[in-house]
């Protein structure tokens, strides 16, 4: 299989496994796990790898990002290269300074929001007091654009991003009723299904939480997408997503590429983002050649009979164990081992 795409145009970097959160789904298990961050100095050496790479866009996640010692200035090495810096975060540690800095350094800033109200999302964010914090972390943002906009300054782009599971699946109505109209200058609310990644892909999970087809079908269908527009100021751009481009089903990579390369926090390069399994380290090793080895990947045979029989998202989850066991490194392997069996009332 050769990819149309001959380099990646945009990378997320998730620049720590550090988080005060401990969401249900998540896919890099932040917060249950070593942080495996760089020191400073070689997350700056990092930073002029990627910028060497010329990608359009990077994408700092995680973990929390923001509780990252020195974020913004390896941010701001990066945005000053002329590539779109944007942020992925929890809202839990931002500060009205803080956010002062993230809006001086990022081009868009994106807030994890899970549930329409503090009940749903807490639970799923596995955090009590996290919806007020994200509230917060909105509140701020939507000051700062004022500011800006009052002074006809660059304006301010943020939104909401929301990991649809069956938890906070009959409330996203109250996204665009309750939360949009609080802040006015927000732009953008993405409500994506949940994929089986990480804690997600967990026996059990797919079936309890992960969407099933018809509910899949409705989420994305224009219909029920149109609803929530109507509900929701005119100024906010609502979207809805099935999120499967992330399996890089091989009929879908055939025709499109995957133009996405994914950065864990010590410079290891994953093969494909969604799935365990790296390729080699981008401090060390020649960016183009761990982009030829994760291209290899794609087609090796093993992925693409396993993905090929995807017809569902448990049948995903059900593929993400396979190439997660199949590909992982042994401390990979004995993290899958320690991960707690999915409960239905695991509490928040």
């Amino acid at each position: 299989m050769s990819s149309p795409v001959t380099k990646p145009t945009d990378i997320i970097w998730d620049v720590t496994y550090a988080c005060p959160l401990r969401c249900i789904h998540c896919y890099s298990e932040s917060g249950r796990r070593p942080a495996r961050q760089l020191s400073h100095g070689d997350m700056l050496r990092l930073a002029d790898v990627i910028i060497a790479m010329r990608p359009e866009s990077v994408e700092f996640a995680g973990g929390e990002p923001l509780v990252v010692k020195g974020i913004y200035e390896v941010a701001e090495r990066i945005g000053r290269a002329g590539i779109a810096v944007n942020l992925y975060t929890g809202g839990w540690t931002l500060t009205p300074e803080t956010a002062e800095e993230a809006a001086r350094v990022f081009r868009r800033i994106t807030v994890s929001v899970d549930g329409a109200d503090a009940k749903v999302h807490d639970r799923v964010r596995g955090r009590a007091g996290s919806f007020d914090r994200a509230m917060s972390a909105l509140a701020m943002l939507d000051d700062i654009a004022a500011r800006r906009e009052a002074r006809d300054d660059t304006p301010l782009l943020f939104g909401i991003d929301c990991s649809v599971v069956r938890s906070n699946l009959h409330r996203l109505a109250g996204f665009c009723t309750d939360i949009a109209p609080r802040f006015p200058r927000m732009r953008s609310l993405n409500l994506a299904a949940a994929v089986p990644a990480g804690l997600a892909s967990r026996p059990g999970f797919a079936e309890t939480e992960l969407l099933d087809n018809e509910e899949l079908r409705t989420l994305t269908g224009e219909e029920y997408t149109e609803r929530l527009r109507s509900l929701a100021p005119a100024s906010l751009a609502v979207t809805t997503s099935s999120n499967f481009p992330l399996m890089m089903h091989p009929a879908f990579v055939a025709s499109h590429g995957f133009p996405l390369l994914q950065i864990e926090p010590d410079g290891e390069v994953r093969a494909m983002p969604v799935y365990e399994g790296c390729v080699g380290n981008l401090l060390t090793e020649d960016p183009d050649v761990l982009w030829r080895r994760a291209v290899e990947r794609w087609s090796d045979p093993f992925v693409v009979e396993t993905l090929s029989q995807v017809r569902s998202m448990a049948d995903w989850a059900e593929a993400t164990r396979r190439i997660d066991r199949r590909f992982g490194s042994p401390e990979v392997l004995a993290r899958i081992d320690r991960r707690p069996p999915w409960r239905v009332a695991e509490p928040a």
